[in-house]
């Protein structure tokens, strides 16, 4: 299995206090994590490439613990997360479903297993490229006002040999949420969709 050869990572916290409306009493946080690693597959086309996935796994859990703190360590005040990848123009799109698991499951494992699928989005595309990461509640896919985006990207990544690896969580709702659907209060927890 390749090695992870990891080239710059970045952690970034956004508060936001308003979005046109009342401040706020509790700005909401949004914190990405980013990791550029180098894709052993760049440049070829290799059939068999899902054991990458577990060696994928440690850096998954480490930038989900690494979100966490920024947020201040309370797992608890965690309500949204999201993940994503950008492939260099010598990968392909595939390289990038390989962050599925190891992204997805390092944050269930860090907030004690939340139960939502983790949103996902990935794109090839060259340094400087952004990318629009969906969220999502962490317990219930259907919850309305949870529904949300971070833009994240590095000004020289991803080279065309590399892969840019996001993750995101949030510690609530869009400010000013007023759409209706389903409340949090009104989560079962049972299946990760209600």
């Amino acid at each position: 299995m390749p090695e992870v050869k990891i080239r710059k990572r970045l952690t970034v916290v956004e508060e936001i206090f308003h979005e046109g409306g009342p401040v706020a009493q509790t700005p909401l946080r949004r914190v990405a994590a980013l990791a550029v690693i180098h894709n052993p597959f760049a440049g070829r086309y290799v059939e068999d490439i899902s054991a990458f996935m577990d060696d994928l796994k440690p850096l998954g859990l480490e930038m989900a613990r690494s979100m966490l703190k920024a947020l201040g360590g309370d797992v608890h005040s965690v309500a949204g997360y999201g993940k994503g990848a950008i492939i260099g123009s010598a990968g392909e799109l595939e390289h990038g479903a390989l962050w599925h698991a190891p992204g997805g499951y390092g944050m269930r494992e860090v907030l004690n297993g939340a139960k939502a699928i983790v949103a996902s989005t990935k794109k090839v595309g060259g340094p400087g490229t952004r990318l629009d990461v969906p969220i999502t509640h962490i317990n219930a896919s259907y919850v309305r006002s949870h529904f949300d985006a971070m833009e994240v990207g590095i000004n020289d990544a991803p080279r065309a040999d590399e892969m840019l690896l996001a993750l995101v969580m949030t510690t609530g709702a869009r400010i000013h949420a007023r759409t209706g659907g389903l409340k949090t209060s009104e989560i079962k927890g049972e299946d990760g969709l209600r």
